[in-house]
């Protein structure tokens, strides 16, 4: 079986338990009595642990190889799973979130993994692959949570735990190592924060850590509120906000699965990335004004569309600027700068709800998503500094031709 297609696997299966949660974790938080901002904490906090852990991982796995900590991280995902459905209050949902969060570097090492595998010129596409993956996981996983709410709310997150436990069992029988010794750092090697720059073009990757980051924060804040903010202005439940994510889920799917490539050889990485941003920032200010059905559907649309344009591009430009043994490292730092907008953007959504909390339910969320399409606009603004390095300045990388 093909490497590419197991990592896709693995991403997807992840992906499923991630997208189960975001129907589900707002309603059962409020199931027991959680305010806008302890929601907010009660999101935020996965990304908060992941900030701390997500480099150590990302290093970790420089220096003994990406299979093993993608198994390790994994199997730590399935016991927070469990946690979270035997849950009986607000502070085991905290203590679940926390471990899944502390283990949870696998995305950033299964994309040193393609970066492994991937010739540079190639990257950006086959990032693509974990993209098609996060899609299909938004388009199984938010339905899987919102029916299987109905018979309890743990009952999503115990069928994750069992995706996560399998997701396990599959990469140790059948996942090679992609990352040969003679590219693993060593113990004694310095790995400091600024080392990483050092080891590529610093400053064009510190540019797209930066975007990414604003970028991410954005999204988080919608992603946070999206279940309560249907709930109120148009009356779904878990289930029918879940089928909402499956459909941004198809559409993310036939974006980056197959017409991202194609896109970036007309238009190129840097492009796409700009265009992504502005559509995100302008989807997100229109989203509180909906006032039909179709009209969110198309705001949902949209929103699917800049994500799945710009998360590929920015993560195949990261990958260019960095030299591939230090690939695990840099990843790691870019989703470790994800992970810190996954917890700031949680957090300025849950405060800034306060504010619209007492008036007209048509103002419910808008002062949060307003706030979204401003970060998202400093996101896009950052993203005209990114340059595409050239062909003669492409970072080392003789990878490991994948079977795709």
């Amino acid at each position: 079986m093909s490497p590419l297609l197991l990592i896709f696997l693995t991403v997807f299966i992840d992906m499923v338990g991630f997208g189960i949660i975001i129907p589900v974790l707002p309603l059962y938080a409020e199931h027991f009595h959680a305010t806008p901002v302890q929601i907010g904490w009660l999101t935020g906090i996965y990304s908060g642990m992941q900030i701390i852990f997500m480099p150590l991982l990302g290093r970790l796995s420089d220096r003994v190889g990406r299979r093993p900590v993608l198994i390790v991280s994994l199997a730590g995902t399935a016991i927070g799973f469990l946690v979270m459905g035997w849950a009986t209050s607000l502070p085991l949902l905290f203590i679940a979130r926390i471990i899944d969060g502390a283990t949870g570097g696998n995305i950033s090492t299964a994309q040193a993994y393609i970066a492994d595998i991937s010739t540079p010129e190639n990257r950006s596409r086959s990032m693509g692959v974990i993209g098609a993956a996060f899609g299909l996981g938004f388009t199984f996983g938010p339905m899987i949570g919102g029916i299987m709410s109905h018979i309890s709310y743990g009952a999503p997150f115990y069928f994750a735990a069992a995706l996560a436990a399998a997701n396990v069992v599959l990469l140790y029988f059948i996942l090679p190592e992609s990352l040969s010794p003679e590219y693993r750092s060593q113990p004694h090697e310095r790995t400091r924060l600024a080392e990483v720059f050092r080891h590529g073009r610093g400053r064009m990757f510190g540019t797209i850590v930066a975007t990414y980051f604003f970028t991410i924060t954005g999204f988080a804040i919608m992603t946070t509120l999206f279940a309560l903010f249907t709930e109120k202005h148009f009356g779904f439940d878990a289930r029918q906000t879940g089928y909402l994510f499956g459909f941004i889920g198809i559409i993310s799917v036939i974006l980056q699965g197959g017409l991202i490539g194609r896109l970036i050889r007309i238009f190129g990485e840097t492009a796409l990335a700009r265009t992504g941003l502005l559509l995100l920032a302008v989807a997100m200010a229109f989203l509180p004004f909906v006032p039909t059905l179709p009209m969110l559907l198309l705001a949902c649309a949209v929103l699917a569309i800049a994500n799945g344009l710009a998360n590929p591009t920015l993560n195949g430009l990261a990958s260019q600027m960095i030299d591939r043994n230090w690939q695990g490292r840099a990843l790691g730092l870019m989703q470790s700068a994800g992970s810190a907008g996954r917890l700031i953007g949680p957090l300025i959504g849950g405060w800034l709800l306060m504010f619209d909390l007492g008036r007209p339910l048509t103002r419910y969320a808008r002062t949060p998503f307003f706030a979204s399409a401003v970060i998202l606009l400093v996101a896009f603004a950052l993203a005209f500094s990114v340059r595409k390095p050239s062909a003669d300045r492409t970072p080392e990388a003789t990878p490991v031709e994948a079977d795709v």
